[in-house]
């Protein structure tokens, strides 16, 4: 019976295909050809069925033969309909205005009004550059990873530093991506900025709950950042002029519809104003950072796109002697082709690296540290619709990864001596599929799942130890051997109910491997971490999170949206170093190191006003998140460093008249977790300080008010020059927000200890000037 009804459904396929047809094509801006991700495009003859343009601005849909009208809608362009009568399949292109509902307001919005209701995927946010430009930051410099950092479940590591954690997860948990190539830091000048030039990026998505299966690879999030494609139909430019940097950006056709380039460089210039010091040593000090963002594309038919983008980075700092530079390098190749109307295909061949030095010199010493990480990445993705309510994604990537884990050279005449090169090698490989299914007008349904690989491999000796950190045995590994190897299953799953054409609820679950490990003795991201693989001792990292969420659209056409959302995720295999760890250069890293497991779990409401003069966002999270090691704290739970239970963020734009705009925001925090000294005791004829439980304390509660303005004249029709001003103070209130707290003994009495206070910005005035040609 069951062979008898499989025939029969083949036999009847070819009939039932014929009565349905495809249109598909491609949504771009009139102006540019900038392919606008996220665009939807409805039916409205068939209601409830619609889709949204995938990252390249393609969509489909497959659709009964008929008459139909086909309307595409963007946030921010006017809306555009076309009547058509299919037949047969028939591509149909969108070139969309921008102006209609225009939106000046800084606000975090998703792809449409209505996606926070409509799709089935929970704890997914995006930031669309164009309305976070004028949300006040330090130095006056858009940053969008300072503005992400404002949305609740998103926390900033501390004060002046680009690191963040995500529903109390570590800061080396979030996958960043640009333009699909990882990012392995991403900040400048230690923290105070991102890697992330604004002019170069077209929009920015976080997914902190149940990445899709195409992600992978961390435990907390994902954070991915697509760059503008640039303008194929002029040659056009901006830029801005800042107290300490300034940028620049061009782009226009290859081939007017056909080709684009976008070239967009940064540099700071602090090192300047430092050689008009009278000072010696801090005249010839250096202080600076460069960023280059390029990229380009061409359509080699209707159904073929090449693109290639590259982003290259670097911190350089030094003093004396003393000298030390990070950065990073990225370069993707990609291939979209068109099997079919309903098949898309994007193969991508990506390379990424991070690498540090630090350099002392003087007369008799030489002494360089280097460290690097580097990946060479071969990713196929697929996407089907067979019908406007399913859409299938499946694919495969392979990463090779090399690690050289602080390596030291010395001169034969230097205090300290080489040490030998520890280079790891390994290979990370996954498989996924997911799909997306609208079951009914009400329910919809996103499932995948995802197998992840990792092999570590020779050449290189990797030793197994005990539970108090001594060697049990030490193999030798051959180049190209297969020390271990670790599969992991990762199912996802995401559904959403409509209550109403405004309301929704949403559940989700997703499991996550990570095999990339960042060690450091600190909260925030530092340029000298070090990582880790996942070797014979460090098993991946395994996350388990289970989220649901509350969302409705308030108002005429949306112009409120609220969102409460719950989360409970559970962390295994997680890393920690041993009490009273000193690291040197000769230490074998994995003999210090303690392996244990973790909980977060939380409330994140958010409340967005999306029209009118005044516009903005509060955001507050009330969250806990703690670890528990045998060896630690007597084997209790306690605070991971970056606790912070309560956590609120305020975010306005007000419109005073056509020309100016004032914008704020406020924040405020529970302190980071930290572990103080409880006492003294001498050893040696030292004193000592004898610490408490591990994170048992907290720094002071956090406060900031920034407020900003903005003028802008209207560009008139006919010029092409425009520009604006941009003034901003950061931390208004002076407010001596803690750095760091160190515990030293007072001068006069050796039986008491002062706590010494580190704050780095009182108050901050900026002002930059735009431009754009």
């Amino acid at each position: 019976m069951p062979a008898i009804c499989l025939l029969t459904a083949l036999s009847l396929q070819p009939a039932q295909a014929q009565t349905r047809v495809t249109v598909s094509g491609t949504i771009k801006d009139l102006k540019t050809g900038e392919d606008l991700t996220g665009a939807t495009v409805r039916i409205l003859e068939l209601p409830g069925v619609g889709t949204g343009a995938n990252a390249y601005g393609f969509f489909t849909l497959t659709v009964p033969v008929g008459t139909y009208t086909v309307e595409t809608s963007f946030v921010g362009y006017q809306t555009q309909a076309r009547k058509v009568t299919l037949t047969s399949s028939q591509r149909l292109d969108f070139k969309l205005s921008s102006g209609g509902q225009e939106l000046t307001e800084v606000v975090v919005t998703g792809r449409s009004s209505q996606a926070n209701v409509s799709k089935a995927q929970a704890g997914v946010e995006s930031l669309d550059l164009k309305q976070v430009a004028k949300v006040p930051v330090l130095f006056g410099e858009k940053d969008v990873i300072k503005t992400m950092t404002l949305l609740p479940g998103v926390k900033t590591a501390g004060e002046g530093s680009s690191g963040f954690s995500v529903r109390g997860g570590n800061v080396d948990q979030n996958l960043i991506l640009l333009d699909e190539a990882p990012v392995y830091n991403a900040s400048h000048l230690l923290g105070f900025f991102s890697t992330f030039n604004s002019d170069a990026i077209k929009d920015l998505t976080v997914y902190k709950g149940g990445m899709p299966a195409q992600y992978g690879g961390r435990l907390s999030s994902v954070v991915d950042i697509k760059m503008k494609d640039g303008d194929n139909q002029q040659l056009h430019g901006s830029g801005g002029l800042g107290l300490i940097a300034s940028r620049l950006a061009l782009e226009g056709p290859i081939v007017k519809d056909k080709g684009s380039f976008l070239v967009t460089g940064r540099r700071t210039y602090a090192d300047l104003f430092l050689k008009a010091s009278s000072n010696e040593t801090t005249k010839d000090a250096r202080l600076y950072f460069y960023d280059l963002n390029v990229k380009a594309n061409y359509r080699l038919n209707e159904r073929n796109r090449l693109y290639f983008s590259g982003y290259l980075g670097e911190d350089v700092m030094g003093i004396s002697a003393f000298g030390s530079n990070y950065g990073n390098q990225t370069a993707t190749l990609r291939l979209n082709h068109l099997f079919t109307d309903q098949l898309f295909s994007n193969t991508s061949l990506i390379y990424s690296k991070y690498d540090f030095g630090i350099r002392l010199t003087s007369s008799d010493q030489d002494i360089n540290i280097d460290s690097k990480i580097q990946d060479w990445n071969l990713k196929q993705d697929f996407e089907y619709s067979p019908s406007a309510s399913q859409t299938f994604r499946f694919g495969a990537q392979g990463i090779y990864r090399t690690i050289t884990p602080g390596r030291i050279s010395a001169a034969a005449t230097a205090d300290i001596n080489s040490t030998p090169d520890k280079t790891n090698h390994s290979l990370e490989t996954a498989a996924y599929v997911s799909h997306e299914w609208k079951a009914t007008e009400k329910l919809d349904f996103t499932t995948g799942l995802r197998l992840s690989g990792f092999s570590l491999l020779g050449q290189g000796n990797y030793s197994t130890y005990d539970p108090a950190g001594k060697v049990l045995a030490s193999t030798h590994y051959a180049t190209g051997d297969f020390v271990k190897t670790y599969l992991r299953l990762e199912p996802r799953l995401a559904a959403s109910y409509q209550l109403a054409e405004n309301t929704a609820l949403k559940v989700g679950y997703a499991r996550n491997a990570q095999n990339l490990h960042l060690l450091s003795t600190s909260a925030a991201s530092s340029p000298t971490d070090l990582y880790i693989p996942t070797s014979l001792n460090v098993k991946p990292e395994l996350a388990d999170q289970l989220s649901a969420g509350y969302f409705r659209q308030l108002g005429p056409n949306g112009a409120y949206s609220l969102s409460a959302e719950v989360y409970y995720k559970w962390l295994q295999n997680q890393i920690d170093y041993r009490d009273n760890t000193r690291l040197s250069p000769s230490t074998d890293v994995e003999s210090t190191l303690l392996y244990g497991k973790g909980r977060a779990y939380g409330v994140e409401l958010l409340l967005k006003k999306n029209t009118g003069r005044l516009t903005g966002w509060v955001g507050y999270t009330l969250s806990k998140s703690e670890r528990q090691f045998t060896a630690i704290n007597s084997g209790a739970w306690f605070n991971a460093r970056q606790d912070r239970p309560h956590d609120l963020s305020v975010v306005g734009v007000y419109e005073l008249t056509p020309k100016w705009s004032l914008s704020g925001t406020f924040v405020a925090s529970t302190g980071n977790a930290v572990t103080y000294p409880v006492g003294k005791y001498q050893a040696l004829g030292q004193t000592a300080s004898l610490y408490g439980l591990r994170n048992a304390d907290r720094l002071p509660y956090y406060q900031r008010l920034d407020l900003g303005a903005t003028f802008e004249k209207p560009q008139q029709p006919g010029k092409r020059f425009h520009h604006s001003w941009n003034f901003s103070i950061y931390n208004v209130l002076g407010r001596q927000n803690p750095y760091t707290i160190t515990f030293e003994t007072v001068p006069d009495d050796a039986t008491r200890t002062q706590a010494l206070q580190t704050a780095l910005f009182r108050m901050i005035p900026s002002a930059t000037y735009n431009f754009n040609f």
